[in-house]
């Protein structure tokens, strides 16, 4: 099993206060790996440090054999390699949608702007909005805007995807419709790390389960081992799932 993504003893403050300590797992090519736990324990964090979002103090983060953290690293190309989605959508609103797919493509890639438009509207029909290209963000519902956010990001032919609470600012009935093309997507063996509270797309498409508290990662094991044997859970993990798991 070859590591996408590696992290080794990483740790963070801001200021005074350590908001992790001590993180260490790796993502494996094509495993998908689902972060979760309570507000403010540190998950987000966790994912913008493995592209370099968030700077961190100890530790080292290696992306495709790549340091994070090494002073020397090309930051924004790295980034262009590794897909990120937000909990907002962080797409322009002034642009049409084929637009938003398009730009980056040209400006990082160095695509013209003929092939970034075919590749885009070809994104576009996978994750079923083909008829919205022409259309601004603001004429779409959160759902599509958020379908468009990950064309975006498969639009720069990631190595590895990472997802912040993709679908947290999402209404109920347009959160499937994110969770599946996140799910076609673990199918076709892309490299995914999802901060998520949907644990139902977790019990489905995760092959391993974090579960991280205040800052630490108590629990990195199979998916079938974090829902099927509660008893060998820490407390904490059991409370989280007591409450999460009662939807």
């Amino acid at each position: 099993m070859t590591a996408m993504i590696s992290l080794n003893k990483v740790s963070k403050w801001y200021g005074d206060f350590q908001v992790l300590t001590d993180c260490t797992t790796e993502v494996a090519k094509g495993e998908v790996v689902v972060v979760c736990g309570p507000s403010g324990s540190g998950k987000s964090t966790l994912i913008k440090c493995v592209n370099g979002l968030e700077a961190f103090q100890q530790g080292e983060i290696v992306v495709d054999g790549i340091s994070v953290g090494n002073p020397k690293t090309d930051l924004p190309k790295l980034r262009s390699r590794v897909g990120m989605v937000f909990q907002h959508f962080e797409l322009f609103p002034h642009l049409t949608i084929t637009e938003n797919l398009a730009i980056a493509q040209i400006k990082v890639l160095g695509r013209s702007r003929d092939e970034a438009v075919d590749k885009g509207l070809k994104l576009l029909d996978r994750v079923g909005l083909k008829e919205q290209a022409d259309k601004h963000p603001g004429q779409l519902s959160g759902g599509q805007q958020q379908r468009v956010a990950i064309a975006r990001a498969l639009a720069m032919d990631p190595i590895a995807m990472l997802f912040d609470e993709p679908t947290s600012a999402l209404d109920p009935e347009m959160i499937n419709e994110v969770l599946d093309v996140m799910t076609g997507l673990a199918h076709e063996g892309m490299t995914m790390m999802c901060v998520t509270h949907e644990m139902g797309f977790a019990r489905r498409v995760a092959d391993r389960v974090i579960f991280m508290d205040q800052g630490r990662i108590v629990e990195d094991c199979a998916k079938e081992e974090f829902f099927g044997n509660l008893d060998a859970r820490s407390e904490r993990a059991r409370h989280f799932l007591s409450k999460i798991l009662q939807h």
